[in-house]
């Protein structure tokens, strides 16, 4: 499985889930957590702390977040007090590169007359009590001598929920969290991470081994495709269905019946925002409430298919597995918790396969569920879009489609504002939290430069060629939203 890490806090997340579902799969999970401190991080001398107390000290914290973390916080992304190494906190501030020019654009530029000058350098400063923090003496300045000097993880925040808090760590604010999972990628400390449901998962399976009373069912996402470089994605699936899984379904198969049912809904209403992005959906919610009513009621791909197998095997257990921090929030909300149990990033499932021991480049090729091309698609930006509009030509129905295609928390933002102001466009909005889509999504294996084209290769080898044909054949083309 995928050894090779695009950071140290990417590897030393690794090596905690691994220990963790280890010890779970073995049932010595309850021994005492020092010990697993003791695993991951040896010793005697420290690696990326300042002594090994600390390390170890951090890596309990890291423990508890792999055991589902602070039961009494109800967001799925936590801050680590303990490993935040208090990030300055300067906001705007002027450098040596300030000329003491004579035109002090800076000045004109700030309305709260918070830039003032050495008389003796000439050189600008900014006065911190009257500042506020709104770039416009930087944009003005002819010599970039202005910098914000935000912490890496506010400057990840689009939706501005991170603050730091009275111990000076970072502090995220619920209320306004979307649950993008932008600030776990991007804090070089590793000190915020999401809550794992790994051991969870783990002991369904054990139990379900055990009782053989109800088989568990793995759903993983199209964006699967651009997570393997030396393996493939059927060695994959032999792998996990060795983890002890029953079967492992396609996502995008749910994403076809998302096309079908969402492009008759379009037709109806008019106007219309996509619903297959939980951090999308959320931003609506959160900061655009006057458009709650324009959200698709079609539910999410990883839900449409779940809800699929629960039907016919309601005794199952399912489990999504994929790249998005925020499906581990949509799997609680009523319309999706009677169909989905676990979320699972690829970075758990990483971790997972590795602490069984599978050698997944010695495994036979095993075969995933067809989908459609389009419903393969869903995994980048556009997808959605170019599935909508085949399924309109699919089924014959009059209506034409003005997508607008944003990804990106920050794009997704300016193209809500126009909706909410009645622009006419578009009448499709198609909303990624992510940039490039799920391919982007805070917990892929490899952060690398994701290529869209290598999720229209995949596609193009699904089965079914078009999306009627992928819901009809197990005659999801009857199914109705509820």
């Amino acid at each position: 499985m995928q050894q090779k890490f695009d950071t140290n806090v990417q590897e030393l997340k690794f090596k905690v889930l691994r220990a963790v579902a280890k010890k779970a799969i073995e049932g010595r999970l309850l021994e005492d957590y020092n010990e697993i401190a003791k695993e991951v991080v040896p010793g005697p001398k420290p690696s990326m702390r300042c002594c090994i107390y600390k390390e170890r000290a951090i890596v309990l914290e890291r423990i508890k977040l792999a055991l589902g973390g602070d039961k009494s916080n109800p967001n799925i992304v936590e801050v680590l007090p303990i490993a935040c190494d208090e990030c300055p906190t300067g906001g705007y501030q002027v450098t040596n590169r300030c000329r003491g020019c004579i035109a002090h654009r800076c000045e004109k530029a700030c309305f709260k007359k918070a830039i003032k000058f050495d008389p003796n350098t000439r050189s600008a400063y900014i006065d911190k009590s009257l500042c506020v923090n709104c770039g416009m003496c930087a944009k003005a300045c002819q010599y970039s001598a202005i910098v914000n000097l935000q912490r890496p993880c506010e400057q990840s925040c689009k939706v501005k929920a991170i603050s730091t808090g009275e111990d000076f760590a970072a502090k995220i604010d619920n209320a306004k969290c979307i649950q993008c999972g932008a600030c776990v990628y991007q804090c070089p400390f590793g000190a915020i991470m999401d809550k794992s449901m790994i051991v969870d998962v783990i002991n369904e399976i054990k139990a379900s081994d055990y009782s053989k009373k109800y088989p568990i069912y793995a759903v993983i996402a199209p964006s699967i495709s651009t997570q393997f470089k030396e393996i493939t994605i059927g060695q994959v699936i032999t792998a996990i269905k060795r983890c002890g899984f029953k079967s492992v379904v396609e996502a995008a198969l749910g994403a076809d019946m998302v096309a079908y049912n969402e492009t008759k809904e379009l037709a109806k209403v008019g106007k219309l925002t996509s619903s297959c992005c939980p951090t999308f959906v959320a931003l609506i919610e959160k900061y655009f409430p006057e458009l709650k009513g324009n959200i698709s009621t079609t539910l999410s791909p990883m839900a449409m298919i779940s809800r699929y197998i629960k039907k016919d095997h309601p005794e199952a257990k399912i489990v999504f597995i994929g790249p998005c921090i925020s499906k581990k929030m949509e799997i609680r909300k009523d319309t999706v918790r009677p169909y989905v149990d676990y979320v699972l990033t690829f970075e758990e499932l990483n971790a997972l396969i590795s602490a069984f021991d599978i050698e997944v480049k010695s495994l036979p090729e095993g075969v995933l569920d067809n989908a459609s091309y389009f419903g393969r698609c869903f995994a980048r930006c556009g997808g959605v879009s170019d599935a909508v509009k085949q399924s309109l030509k699919e089924q014959n129905i009059d209506f034409e489609v003005k997508p607008l295609q944003v990804d990106g928390v920050a794009n997704c933002m300016p193209a809500l504002t126009k909706m909410k102001n009645g622009s006419d466009e578009f009448n499709f909005i198609e909303g990624m939290g992510c940039v490039n889509g799920c391919i982007g999504g805070p917990c892929c294996l490899t952060h690398e430069l994701k290529d869209k084209f290598e999720v229209d290769k995949y596609g193009k080898l699904a089965k079914e060629k078009s999306i009627v044909d992928s819901v009809s054949i197990f005659g999801l083309d009857k199914e109705e939203n509820e």
